[in-house]
């Protein structure tokens, strides 16, 4: 129901003269999201009917004394779950392409490619669910269909990428912590879709499935890309939510510290899974301890970094501190959108008449 109201919102309720082209990204991002939503959020919905069915009821969906079959539950569990994983990184992309125009002096590069980049990757994780499930007995010709879509699906995303990049290109770069960790967010994003396109090979896939490489792509695509992305879109908008500039300081020392111990925890486990180490086991042999403490330390100055944003950035914002500064209606100078034209902090009946889009 979130997907619909988003979908008709946008749909529906544009400023005169917006046209869907000239809709910032973030909206593109959104709509396609929700799309998303409203197609796969019923397949997870009966996944967890039949699974609660077999539970309680006595029916055999899954149960294979039954009659059932355990890998049905695994095609409908993925067939939700791998697009359920653009859900998470599209509206990401989307805060990515206001931050860093906004920071490079420069309009967007290649706006429309990036729209049909964006709509083409919604439609490709539709077809590659069968990619986690390389060795649960799928037929060669099923691997070989899952592994050729999956590489497909890196194309829209290289896109993007080389979009990103050629905006910042020559343009007047300023390093506020939004963009910070907007190129955080390309590197890092950039790293785990490589490490994504090394298990697309279904012979890969098979000796590092249910690994700490898997574990280790995972974050790399989902921490660095939703997670920082987040952090991009808080710094961003938070003078307009609270018309109160964070500290820049403390925003610096928390990206610093997000990245450098988010690569000690998860770049060690590429090593740990080529080496064989399996993921979700409690203990594991002596060989694989050392480097084990180093993503165990990292982890946890990962999660402290997150402790500082909370108290020393986020929290005195909220709290409208006396030694913030007092946020203008456009603070960043590269800012474009509606959302910049109306006072910080935005108040609660924003346009009397609705906005004319040139």
């Amino acid at each position: 129901m979130g997907g619909i109201n988003i979908v008709v919102t946008i749909l529906n309720l544009r400023a005169p003269g917006m046209t869907l082209m000239k809709m910032p990204m973030f909206c593109w991002t959104w709509l396609i999201t929700g799309f998303l939503l409203i197609a796969v959020m019923p397949v997870l919905a009966g996944a967890v009917t039949m699974l609660l069915f077999d539970r309680h009821f006595g029916t055999s969906f899954f149960n294979a004394a039954g009659g059932g079959d355990p890998i049905l539950y695994q095609h409908i569990f993925w067939n939700f779950g791998h697009p359920e994983v653009y859900i998470m990184i599209l509206p990401a992309f989307g805060i990515i392409s206001q931050v860093i125009p906004a920071f490079s002096g420069k309009p967007l590069f290649g706006y429309a490619s990036m729209v049909y980049a964006t709509a083409s990757i919604a439609i490709l994780s539709f077809l590659v669910w069968a990619h986690h499930m390389f060795t649960s007995g799928t037929p060669v010709t099923g691997q070989l269909f899952f592994m050729y879509a999956t590489m497909l699906i890196a194309v829209p995303t290289g896109v993007k990428v080389f979009n990103w990049v050629a905006t910042m290109w020559r343009g007047s770069l300023s390093f506020e912590a939004p963009m910070l960790f907007a190129i955080g967010f390309l590197v890092v994003f950039t790293i785990g879709g490589l490490t994504g396109l090394i298990l697309s090979l279904a012979p890969l896939d098979i000796q590092m499935h249910g690994t700490y490489y898997v574990v280790a792509h995972f974050h790399y695509v989902l921490v660095a890309g939703s997670l920082f992305a987040l952090f991009a879109g808080w710094y961003y908008w938070v003078p307009k939510w609270t018309g109160k500039l964070y500290n820049e300081t403390r925003g610096k020392i928390h990206f610093w510290l997000s990245l450098i111990s988010f690569n000690v925890a998860f770049f060690p486990m590429h090593f740990l899974g080529l080496a064989g180490m399996p993921r979700r086991y409690a203990d594991y042999p002596a060989q694989f301890t050392d480097i084990n403490q180093l993503v165990t330390l990292g982890a946890f100055a990962f999660g402290l970094s997150q402790v500082y944003f909370l108290f020393w950035v986020a929290l005195p914002v909220y709290q409208r501190t006396n030694d913030l500064e007092d946020a203008s209606d456009r603070p960043w100078e590269g800012a474009e959108g509606l959302e910049w034209t109306i006072p910080s902090p935005a108040p609660f009946h924003t346009f009397e008449i609705p906005p004319e889009v040139v």
